[in-house]
């Protein structure tokens, strides 16, 4: 007897277990929506959607940065090559050697720029629209499969947050 109180023995084990079984029951009523959390979440969504973009677009028989740039040109029109490698975020050495690679195949063609003679201006070539046009058909089908679980008010939803968070990031 301590103090007219009797001590009791707890087992240790048995003390693990009701610690355990409290933070699980607070855990499942109050769900981890740190910082933390979210871009834990965000960046294995981004891993996943980045390898089934990859294997998509491998399929077809291009390299990512050789898509980004003919889908580009596609969607855009003709572009100086600066303004490509900062769209789709590559160095001017990258961007370079990838319109270089692309020229070789005869899929893109460069021109001076009219208004800036120290500029080329890169457009597609007719063999680089039929292809691009093509892959980007299959891709775009590829990436409808990979986001078939949400619909389209989720998909909007998604757009709104996920453009949300690009000023926080900046």
């Amino acid at each position: 007897m301590l103090g007219g109180r009797e001590k009791l023995h707890v087992d240790p084990a048995k003390k693990h277990n009701i610690l355990i079984s409290s933070y699980n029951k607070e855990r499942v009523s109050q769900p981890d929506i740190s910082g933390v959390r979210v871009w834990l979440i965000l960046w294995k969504a981004a891993k996943g959607m980045q390898q089934t973009a990859s294997a998509s677009i491998s399929r077809l028989g291009l390299g990512l940065s050789d898509f980004a740039i003919l889908e580009l040109l596609l969607h855009k029109g003709p572009q100086p090559v600066n303004t490509i490698g900062k769209k789709i975020l590559l160095t001017s050495g990258s961007i370079t050697t990838a319109v270089d690679r692309l020229e070789a195949k005869k899929l893109v063609h460069r021109a001076g720029d009219p208004d800036d003679r120290r500029s080329r201006i890169v457009g597609l070539t007719a063999a680089g629209r039929r292809l691009i046009s093509t892959a980007f058909t299959r891709h775009a089908a590829d990436m409808e499969q990979a986001f078939r679980g949400l619909n389209s008010r989720e998909r909007a939803a998604l757009i709104r947050l996920l453009k949300k968070t690009r000023p926080m990031l900046a």
